[in-house]
């Protein structure tokens, strides 16, 4: 039996342990017309990337950017519109439709999602009619011509592969 080395009261529900109105970089905002692009290439679920990617894409709206989301590979299928069990728009389990939530968020509030048909109908089998509203297809081709523009135009770029 080991013995207990350090006598500090343990942490209690509520308690803040850190300290949150220090912040160490400035509160950048965007200059009219910036643009962000966030590139996401990850499998839903897989880890709490694509989430994370998507809620930084939500502050990037907020501080006034014109955010573009291109979703190609397996992160297409972050765009499905028929996700839920044991019917389309159900919680099979909480936080299953995490992602949905937060492209409609993002939509509504002014952002632009696209997704490779490539990725869509080649690797899953998934149709432009199962996207979320108002997410955009686009031509495989399109997913470098997105990169080259988010490069041309100066824009903040977030890229995130994952296998």
């Amino acid at each position: 039996m080991s013995t207990k080395t350090v006598d500090i009261p343990r942490a209690q529900e509520g308690d803040v342990l850190y300290d949150l109105e220090e912040k160490v970089f400035p509160d950048v905002q965007a200059e009219p017309g910036q643009k962000a692009f966030v590139f996401i290439h990850t499998v839903p679920f897989e880890g709490s990337v694509a989430l994370v990617n998507l809620k930084t894409s939500t502050r990037l709206v907020r501080k006034g950017f014109d955010v573009h989301i291109v979703l190609y590979g397996p992160g297409v299928l972050l765009g499905s519109r028929t996700r839920g069990f044991p019917s389309v728009g159900t919680e099979g389990f909480p936080g299953n439709l995490a992602v949905n939530e937060q492209i409609k968020t993002l939509l509504k509030e002014g952002a632009n999602v696209y997704a490779c048909r490539f990725a869509m109908g080649a690797l899953y089998g998934f149709r432009e009619d199962d996207l979320i509203d108002g997410i955009k297809a686009f031509h495989p081709l399109d997913v470098l011509d997105s990169a080259l523009t988010a490069w041309k135009e100066g824009a903040f770029q977030l890229n995130t592969w994952t296998v």
